[in-house]
């Protein structure tokens, strides 16, 4: 079996979303990690990649997937691009995801991974910036997904730039760190905030 589908059997006790493990498994994470990790590549761990920062673990990933309930129409913001594995995984659930990385180094990388996976600027658009000011102009998104913890709680400019009937996960907290579910209502009035798993991130920091 191949192994980005043999990953993907592996997380099947705990995700029911079948999209979800159809998009691990169409998307080689070997693309994703760097040359020193590619015999760990399709271990259910979080791998080191530049930087100081992280590929996640394929269980958290997949799990901030399901909860962010994607439809093939949506517009997805992801903060915290790394590797690019992550919008990868986006890319195959949504219409277009706009990924922003505040290491431009990363940023080239995660380009040329993204590539390699065959998925191009049509299906991702990748930005070296400060993810915590989200993307004002391509606002409001239907998903928003962060892949670092923010602390004391998330960004103001994130939730603003949540659509009506719109989704946001990320992971917020210190050292005790918890995915949190944002839910806006359909006519966009009220956001309903539901914390959920423990989890383990690399910190969401302002500016490039």
């Amino acid at each position: 079996m191949d192994p980005a589908a043999r990953l993907a059997r592996s997380l099947r006790s705990e995700i029911g979303d079948r999209r979800v493990l159809a998009a691990i498994a169409a998307v080689p994470r070997e693309l994703f990690v760097p040359p020193s990790q590619l015999a760990r590549a399709y271990d259910n761990v979080a791998l080191p990649i530049a930087r100081g920062q992280t590929i996640s673990q394929p269980l958290i990933v997949a799990r901030m997937l399901e909860l962010l309930m994607l439809r093939p129409s949506d517009r997805v913001l992801d903060v915290g691009t790394g590797s690019g594995w992550h919008a990868a995984l986006l890319a195959q659930l949504s219409a277009h995801v706009w990924t922003i990385e505040r290491h431009p180094e990363l940023s080239v990388t995660a380009q040329r991974n993204l590539a390699a996976a065959g998925i191009g600027a049509d299906a991702v658009t990748v930005i070296a910036g400060d993810g915590t000011r989200g993307l004002p102009e391509e606002a409001p998104f239907d998903a928003i997904n962060v892949a670092a913890a923010a602390w004391p709680d998330l960004p103001v400019a994130l939730e603003q730039q949540l659509g009506a009937g719109g989704r946001l996960v990320a992971p917020v907290g210190a050292a005790g760190q918890q995915l949190v579910l944002l839910e806006r209502s359909d006519d966009g009035a009220t956001l309903r905030r539901t914390a959920l798993d423990p989890v383990r991130f690399v910190p969401l920091i302002e500016g490039r």
